[in-house]
């Protein structure tokens, strides 16, 4: 994930047996999903506008958010939830997974108890929204040792991070399996679980079926190449977030729209296919200033061509139609 605050926006060995659940009725292999984030759309834009514009793009399914106020927040009630998963369902769209960004501001790591409490819950609420609204995984940022673009976030020291973030997500996996959702721990910049060994041994460490990866390809490329983490941690991917980013810039800045950077999308489609993934590609990029709607439309046609790697070769519901009206 991509960290959208005053800066703007932006599992393996002994665990071969752990149940995977994935989205209902599909067998592993099947062609990918085609999703995006609630992210790539204005803030200020309603959820229905969100999926009936992203149902007219072409996009099977929507990652929305969940805010400290609002549609979709810490004080919505079952009904307000209930409401929303109508309104998608009206819409014939699929609510893939959720994202709260709270844990960003309140991390599972800070040295500040009441902090890290806040944190837990607002995850906690999301998975209950989850667990209303069908999608089977929310996204998780499992802590943070240190940020560069986001002034005044507190620097952990990274042992200390490692062990508070495994003792949160292990304690948030039992409302987890309560609920039958997914906990899907994210790569993000948050100077933590900087290689796929390390993150496969944090996922095998926590030890539980509803922990799993929510793989940012996008977000790998400072360092490493994304083809190179999906063996690594194979089957404990559930969802996959898709940006592009050129290495020439190298601070997040660098992130650009898809097709734009330095990704080779053809060995990142083979590494899926090879692992088997069937879910959902879901894009997370920063909404053009001037013309957000042009650009949920070329973010769906780009996700065509790169779907058209899978081992499928078509991809989705069409071509997307005029959202920019």
């Amino acid at each position: 994930m991509t960290l959208r605050l005053s800066c703007g926006k932006q599992i393996g060995h002994g665990r071969s047996k752990r149940r995977r659940t994935g989205a209902r009725g599909r067998g592993r292999g099947e062609i990918m999903k085609k999703g995006i984030s609630q992210l790539c759309f204005p803030d200020e834009m309603g959820i229905e506008d969100v999926l009936s514009i992203s149902k007219k793009a072409g996009f099977q399914g929507v990652e929305l958010m969940v805010k400290e106020e609002g549609e979709l927040s810490l004080e919505s009630s079952e009904r307000d939830i209930a409401a929303i998963g109508k309104i998608a369902g009206d819409a014939g769209i699929e609510l893939a997974s959720l994202v709260t960004l709270i844990p960003w501001e309140c991390p599972l790591t800070s040295a500040d108890a009441g902090l890290r409490a806040r944190g837990m819950r607002s995850i906690e609420k999301t998975l209950e929204a989850a667990s209303i609204l069908g999608a089977d995984t929310i996204l998780v940022v499992p802590g943070v040792v240190g940020c560069d673009f986001s002034p005044g976030v507190e620097v952990v020291p990274y042992d200390v991070a490692y062990e508070r973030a495994v003792e949160s997500v292990r304690k948030l996996c039992a409302a987890a399996e309560r609920l039958k959702v997914n906990l899907g721990i994210e790569n993000v910049w948050n100077k933590f679980l900087l290689s796929p060994l390390e993150f496969r041994s944090f996922l095998d460490e926590v030890s539980h079926a509803r922990a799993v990866a929510y793989f940012d390809v996008g977000n790998v490329l400072a360092f490493g190449y994304p083809e190179h983490w999906i063996p690594v941690l194979g089957e404990r991917i559930k969802k996959v977030h898709i940006k592009d980013f050129k290495r020439s810039i190298g601070n997040i800045q660098g992130f650009v729209p898809l097709l734009q950077g330095d990704i080779d999308w053809k060995a990142v489609m083979a590494a899926l296919g090879k692992i088997g993934y069937d879910d959902y590609l879901l894009a997370e990029i920063a909404p053009y200033p001037s013309f957000p709607l042009k650009a949920i439309q070329d973010i769906s046609t780009s996700m065509d061509e790169i779907l058209k790697l899978g081992t499928a070769g078509t991809v989705g519901p069409g071509p997307p139609g005029d959202v920019a009206r």
